[in-house]
């Protein structure tokens, strides 16, 4: 077997120093970058809440008024009380492990605008 170049070469470059000595390129280009926007997110949490409330308000109405919910619950009443158990268990652990994959994706994923 011989040694492929290419890992070499790429471990050659990973024990170099981390930075290169650029003379002070790197930091010409970045003072003459435009400065950051800061953008105003007054508005950001009206839309959402708007939003969800008007889907809230459209899902009731083509929903015949809320009347699945009756009849869902009513079927739910008549299940055994080990099912119903299992189906609040089931429901919490969904539930949660939504929520920890949410919390984690938002502490690795960082979305610039």
């Amino acid at each position: 077997m011989q040694p492929n170049p290419e890992d070499w070469l790429d471990r050659q470059l990973r024990d170099v120093a981390p930075y290169i000595e650029d003379a002070g390129f790197t930091q010409r280009v970045l003072r003459q970058l435009p400065a950051r926007r800061q953008r105003s997110s007054v508005a950001r949490p009206f839309i959402l809440i708007g939003m969800s409330v008007l889907a809230s308000v459209l899902a009731y109405f083509l929903s015949d008024g809320g009347r699945f919910l009756i009849v869902e619950m009513t079927r739910l009443s008549a299940l055994p009380v080990v099912w119903l158990f299992a189906l609040v268990i089931g429901s919490g652990v969904l539930l949660m492990t939504g929520g920890l994959a949410a919390a984690a994706m938002s502490k690795t994923i960082r979305i610039e605008p």
